[in-house]
Formats: structure tokens, sequence, C-alpha cells
């Protein structure tokens, strides 16, 4: 029997534990026929150091969570599994870079979310978040600190708070949100967060055509016609440079941070345009 194994790589917000639970889980509850998901998170200060992880010498960088996630998949993933990698923003950029490493991965279908794969610090968002990110990320540290030690009920009040303005909220994304900052790693896992973002504003530069034009049908790209981070122009530039290409704009306003609001909706789309038409074959 050939088993089908989903992996989840999430981007941002998301590279807490926020998206994993929202994404991942749903589709298995829409899917009954998948037989396995793992949820990888991207900065984890117990994480499984692989000698391929501690050769790229920097752990929590970019390149070594590349390397990580390849180490993972070489341990956990025959070569006979059907392998559909999910990636939402630098997931995607990383989903790329695993492809392009490891050629013999055993990839069936890559779905790239709102995907930051070129230009992030000259998007609308990042010429914002560039200078912080890059230069003044430290003084974010003590804040996140203090924050840690309120007592439960004011910290869920304050995330509330934060996402007010979301008429649609996604409620069970405030418990995950509140478990991050209790945790005695929050300071360590939120400097880690930073630091890898502030390479991606430096690392991320041109698309890697040459590695999408390899894995062109196993590609489903989707954009956001109101996404700040991989604005419309980038979904008009790739849409022209690969025709034939599974290239797709969001006509439901979803958000970036689709986790928030729109996380059910962003798993039923995947999981019946691809994983159960996958499946079926």
């Amino acid at each position: 029997m050939q088993h089908t194994f989903i992996t989840h790589l999430g981007g941002g917000f998301n590279r807490f534990t926020v998206s994993p639970l929202s994404l991942a889980t749903t589709i298995i509850i829409l899917c009954g026929g998948i037989s396995l998901c793992h949820m990888l998170f991207f900065i984890d200060p117990l994480i499984t150091i692989y000698p391929s992880v501690m050769a790229a010498g920097d752990v929590f960088g970019l390149n070594g969570q590349v390397e990580h996630k390849l180490a993972f998949l070489r341990d956990y993933v025959t070569r006979d599994t059907r392998l559909v990698l999910v990636g939402h923003s630098i997931g995607c950029y990383i989903i790329l870079e695993m492809m392009k490493r490891d050629p013999e991965l055993p990839v069936r279908k890559s779905v790239m979310l709102f995907p930051t794969i070129e230009r992030m610090a000259v998007t609308p968002q990042g010429r914002v978040m560039t200078p912080l990110l890059c230069r003044l990320r430290y003084m974010a540290y003590l804040p996140i600190f203090l924050l840690s030690l309120l007592p439960d009920l004011l910290k869920s009040f304050l995330v509330k708070l934060v996402f007010r303005r979301l008429r649609s909220l996604d409620h069970s994304t405030v418990l995950p949100t509140v478990s991050l900052i209790n945790t005695g790693f929050s300071a360590f896992i939120s400097a880690n967060a930073m630091y890898m973002a502030s390479q991606e504003m430096l690392e991320v530069l041109e698309r890697d055509n040459t590695t999408i034009n390899q894995n062109l049908d196993k590609l489903v790209f989707y954009y956001g016609e109101t996404d700040h981070w991989c604005p419309v122009q980038y979904y008009q530039e790739i849409k022209k440079d690969f025709p034939n290409g599974d290239i797709r704009l969001c006509s439901r306003g979803i958000r970036h941070a689709f986790v928030l609001d729109a996380g059910k909706e962003v798993a039923d789309m995947i999981c019946n345009r691809v994983v159960i038409k996958m499946q079926s074959k």
C-alpha cells in the first residue's frame, strides 16, 4: 500500500504552533484516506539536531532550516511515499530549496500558499519590516519576556485585543498563541524567529526559475489579491513566465496570515483541489 505523507511548512506568524494545528489537522479531518501528517515547527528550541544541520553552521538560520527539513524527510519518508508539501510564505521558498537540493525527494505535489519566494525586502511589507528586523529586533526581547510573566487571563485578553479587528477570528488560534507566550522559551523562540526573518529580508532575492521550471508539473501557486508580502505584480510576472503552470490568484479576499480567520477555508481548498484529486489517480 502506498502512503500519502503531508508536511506543512509555515511561515511568518505561522512558524509558531498556530498554523500546523489549524491547517494540517483540518486536512486530516477532511481527507480520511491520508495515513500520516507530521507538523514541522520552524523555530523550536528542542529541535532535533541532525549532523547535516550542524554542518550548515547556522541551525536557526534560513539555510539551517532547509537542511533540517531535508534531514527529517530523509529519516522518516521512504522513497515510495507520495509526498505532499504544503508551504506558506517563507515555507514556499524552503520547499523550492528542498526540491533543488534533493531532486530525488518523492514529491507528488507542492502547494505554495502566498509564496514569498522573491524580492521580499522591496515588497510593501518588506520595506517596513526590514529595518525593524535587521536593526531593531533586539529591543523586542525584553518586552516579550515580561509579557510571559503576566497572568494567563490577562495574556488571553491582550491576544484577543490584538486580533480584535478580525471579524471572523478563528478562536482556536488564541490558546496556542497564549501557550507560546507561556513557555519559558518564549524569548528564545521569538529571538530565533526574528533572526531568521531578518535573513529572509537579505537572502530571498531573485525567483528560482530553474527549479520552478524543472518541477512545474508538481507545483501549485496561490497568490493573494491584497497580499503585501507578495503583491499581485509578482503573480502577474510568474504567470507570464510560466503560462502553463498552475498559478492562481485568490479572489476571496483571504489575507496572507490566513490561519487567523480562514484556516479551514484554505485547508478545504487544498484538500478538494489537490489531495483528493491526487489520491483518486
